[in-house]
C-alpha cells in the first residue's frame, strides 16, 4: 500500500538501508538567530492586540439571533448578515423531451461513420431528439433490419404495459388428491434457483431471485404442521402450451445449448450448472427433482418416483415463493440479453391477455400492444420475443418508436425499459465497450446490443455534448464473419460521435 502524510518527506528522502536517517539541520548561524528573532517580535505584537481589544470581542461567540434551516447556516449573528442559500435543485431532474437538434450538422458529423465497409452489406439507422415525433436522420433506405436481441425491447414494454412493473411470478406446492400426495407447479418465474449462496452474498444479488430452498423448507414446515413426514412428489408444468423450442430458431440451438426449451417450471432457466452454458434436456423434470432432493434435506421422505401431472387451480396450497417485481427481472433481460427470460415474458404476456401461453399468442399480444401505443408494425415480421429467429425484420424506426414510448412521460410504468439499458463501458453487454476504442460513449450511451452471425445492433438513448438527449438504431445485418469485431466496434464509433455531437 502506498500512503502519504502531509509534512514529511517522501521514504527515499528519510535514507536507504546502509545510509543514517534523515535529520533536519542543527539551529545555529545567523540564519537561524534572525528567525528566532522575528518570531519573538511576532508573538509580542499579537499579545498587545490581543489585550486592547473590548471584552465582548474577546469573551466568546454570541448565540445567533436567528436560526436558518435544519443542515443550513444562520442568516444573521454576530457580525453576520447572510442570505439564507436557496433550496438545492434536483440531483437528477427528470427528462422526458430533448431540445431541438440540428439534423444538418448531425447528417455532417455522423454521415461519414454510416458508410464503412466494416459495416458489410446493409446499414439501418435513425436518430430522433428525445420526445420528437420525426426523425432527425435516417439511413440505409425503406428495407426492414434483422434485430436480433433488440427485439427485447419490444417484449419487454409490452410486458411491462400488459402486466406492470409490479407483478410478480409465483411458484407453489399444492395437494395432490391425498395429504400425502404433493405437486410442485411451475408458475412461469424465468429466474427461479436452487443456487446456494452464502448468506451476505443472496443479499447482494440483484435481482434477488426465488430459490428452491426457501420453497422446500416452507413445504416442510406445513407439512410437519399437518404431521406428514413421507409424500410422493408430481411436478405441474402445464402453464405454458405450444412447442418449447420455437419452430423458427435454428435447428442447432437446442443441442448446442444457445437456449434452453421454454418451461413454466425450471431452476436456472433450465441450466445444468447455474451460470453456465449446459443445458439439461428437461428442465421441469429437473427442477421436481432437484426439490425432491432439497425437501429430503428438510425431513420429509420422498418417493423415489417424481411424475409428471396435473393438479387443479383450485387445489389447496403448501407453500409459495415469489419472484422479483416485473420491473427487476426487465433490467435483468436487458442488462445480459437473457434470452430464455425474454421467452418466458412473451408466454406470460399471452396468459395475462386471456390466450394460451404459447410463443405464436405472445408475438399477437406483442404487436396488439406495440401497435397500441400507435407505433406501426405493418411491415414488421415477429416470432419470437427474444430476436433469436433470424427470420425476424424490423423497420429501423420501429426501434427508435417503441424508445420514444418507454421514455414518454405518460407512460411511467414503461420507463424500466430505458432505465434498464446496458451503460457504454460500465454495466450489462456494454461493460467491456468503448473502453478503448472510443472513450468519448462512455457513461453518455446507453444501449440494447443485438447480436448473431452476421448481426450486429445498437439502439437506445444518448446524452450530447449538446445537451441533446437522442434516441438511436443502428443495426448492421450482413456482416460478414470475418468483419465482426471490426463491425461492432463501427456501432460503438457511431454512438460516440453521436455523443460528441454539439447538435
Amino acid at each position: 500500500m502506498v500512503g502519504f502524510s502531509l509534512g514529511e518527506p517522501d521514504d527515499d528522502d528519510r535514507g536507504s538501508p546502509g545510509t543514517l536517517p534523515y535529520r533536519p539541520p542543527e539551529a545555529g548561524g545567523v540564519a537561524a538567530k534572525v528567525l528566532t528573532a522575528v518570531i519573538v517580535v511576532g508573538l509580542a505584537v499579537g499579545a498587545v492586540a490581543y489585550f486592547a481589544l473590548p471584552a465582548s470581542r474577546i469573551d466568546g461567540p454570541t448565540a445567533p439571533t436567528t436560526s436558518g434551516p435544519l443542515g443550513q447556516p444562520p442568516a444573521t449573528g454576530s457580525g453576520l448578515s447572510l442570505k439564507a442559500p436557496p433550496a438545492p435543485a434536483a440531483v437528477l431532474a427528470g427528462v422526458a423531451a430533448s431540445r431541438s437538434v440540428d439534423a444538418h450538422r448531425l447528417e455532417h458529423l455522423v454521415g461519414r461513420t454510416l458508410t464503412s465497409p466494416r459495416l458489410g452489406h446493409h446499414l439501418g439507422f435513425a436518430v430522433a431528439a428525445l420526445g420528437s415525433t420525426h426523425l432527425a436522420m435516417r439511413a440505409g433506405g425503406p428495407q426492414p433490419i434483422t434485430p436480433a436481441s433488440t427485439t427485447k425491447l419490444l417484449t419487454t414494454t409490452t410486458a411491462l404495459t400488459i402486466l406492470g412493473p409490479d407483478h410478480r411470478f409465483a411458484t407453489t406446492v399444492k395437494q395432490g388428491g391425498s395429504p400425502r400426495r404433493i405437486v410442485l407447479v411451475g408458475g412461469g418465474d424465468p429466474l427461479l434457483t436452487d443456487r446456494r449462496t452464502p448468506a451476505e452474498e443472496a443479499a447482494e444479488s440483484y435481482p434477488r431471485p426465488a430459490t428452491l430452498q426457501q420453497l422446500a423448507a416452507r413445504t416442510a414446515a406445513s407439512l410437519s404442521k399437518a404431521g406428514v413426514h413421507r409424500v410422493s412428489l408430481g411436478y405441474d408444468d402445464s402453464l405454458f402450451t405450444g412447442p418449447a423450442v420455437n419452430p423458427q430458431w435454428p435447428h442447432k440451438y437446442i443441442p448446442e445449448s444457445v437456449v434452453s426449451p421454454i418451461s413454466s417450471l425450471w431452476v436456472d432457466e433450465g441450466r445444468a450448472v447455474a451460470g453456465l452454458a449446459a443445458r439439461v434436456a428437461d428442465p421441469a423434470a429437473e427442477a421436481a427433482s432437484l426439490f425432491g432432493a432439497l425437501l429430503a434435506e428438510q425431513g420429509v421422505a420422498v418417493d423415489p418416483t417424481v411424475r409428471d401431472t396435473r393438479v387443479s387451480h383450485t387445489a389447496a396450497t403448501l407453500a409459495t415463493v415469489e419472484s422479483p417485481p416485473l420491473a427487476e427481472i426487465v433490467q435483468h433481460i436487458l442488462a445480459l440479453s437473457d434470452n430464455e427470460g425474454a421467452e418466458v415474458l412473451l408466454r406470460q404476456v399471452a396468459i395475462a391477455a386471456g390466450r394460451p401461453g404459447s410463443s405464436a399468442a405472445g408475438v399477437q399480444v406483442v404487436r396488439q400492444t406495440i401497435s397500441g401505443l400507435g407505433i406501426d408494425l405493418r411491415h414488421a415480421v415477429i416470432y419470437d420475443g427474444s430476436g433469436l429467429s433470424r427470420h425476424d425484420r424490423l423497420p429501423i424506426q420501429v426501434l427508435v418508436d417503441v424508445l420514444q414510448a418507454d421514455a414518454a412521460a405518460d407512460h411511467p410504468d414503461l420507463r424500466p425499459v430505458v432505465t434498464s439499458l446496458p451503460v457504454a463501458g460500465f454495466t450489462g453487454t456494454l461493460a467491456y465497450r468503448f473502453v478503448d476504442d472510443e472513450p468519448s460513449g462512455l457513461g453518455l450511451v446507453t444501449a440494447k446490443t443485438g447480436t448473431l452471425t452476421d448481426v450486429h445492433a445498437l439502439a437506445g438513448v444518448i446524452t450530447a455534448r449538446s445537451g441533446a438527449v437522442l434516441v438511436f438504431a443502428a443495426v448492421a445485418d450482413r456482416v460478414p464473419v470475418p468483419k465482426t469485431n471490426a463491425a461492432r466496434a463501427q456501432l460503438d464509433r457511431i454512438a460516440a460521435t453521436l455523443a460528441s455531437c454539439g447538435c
